[in-house]
């Protein structure tokens, strides 16, 4: 994935920490801030809407791939440095909830496919991202998990359902209660994620599923999405 956006010129967002790519109908979003785990930022999470609706009217793209900085996370969460407590510029807990919320709503409500590519840690924020796509393709070294109640948040109603919808009622409590991490075979076992493969052909497997549903009718894929 690196040397398909390294070819192309990408766009900047959030201060360099979301970039942009498109190549021959497929859209490369790129969360990337790898010093953090790609953890995404108040700055990231108001700008995903803003992409999102560039990709949606450019009718030149036909498929968007969600991916991660680097090899070591497609994005731990939320970048909890920025909200909550007494600090300076932090961002109050019910407005970050409204945030992320919108930005998951957009990625709900997008009419075109949407392909997570994974590797690394995809946990909380990150997951839930992960699981408002279409399609998770996971490299065999990724992790999974949803560590609000070890950090006394809630996830959001939308991501729940979400989760519920992909893995059942019983397994969406253990991954929420427990708040443990599973890794990529469970996690396609339990239907979270819906292909796993060698952590070096992720890229190649993401981008040739991309290409053949970039060279569909975008109006039968629209269709089917509805």
């Amino acid at each position: 994935m690196e040397a398909f956006a390294r070819a192309l010129e990408s766009r900047k967002y959030a201060d360099g920490r979301l970039l942009l790519a498109k190549d021959d109908g497929v859209a490369l979003l790129t969360f990337n801030q790898p010093e953090k785990r790609n953890a995404i930022s108040v700055a990231m999470w108001e700008a995903i809407g803003g992409v999102l609706d560039e990709c949606r009217e450019d009718h030149s793209v036909r498929v968007v791939i969600l991916s991660g900085a680097g090899t070591k996370a497609f994005s731990a969460g939320a970048d909890l440095s920025e909200f909550g407590g007494d600090r300076e510029g932090a961002v109050p807990r019910r407005e970050y909830e409204e945030l992320t919320a919108a930005a998951r709503a957009k990625l709900t409500a997008f009419p075109k496919p949407v392909i997570a590519r994974i590797r690394g840690h995809c946990l909380g924020g990150g997951l839930a991202i992960a699981m408002h796509a279409d399609i998770r393709i996971a490299a065999v070294d990724s992790r999974f998990g949803i560590p609000a109640a070890r950090l006394g948040f809630v996830m959001g109603f939308d991501t729940v359902t979400r989760l519920v919808s992909l893995v059942g009622e019983a397994q969406a409590r253990r991954l929420l209660y427990s708040a443990a991490q599973i890794d990529a075979m469970e996690a396609q076992r339990i239907g979270l994620v819906n292909r796993t493969v060698a952590d070096e052909a992720l890229s190649d497997a993401v981008v040739d599923l991309a290409r053949t549903i970039a060279d569909n009718a975008p109006l039968a894929l629209a269709a089917a999405k509805l």
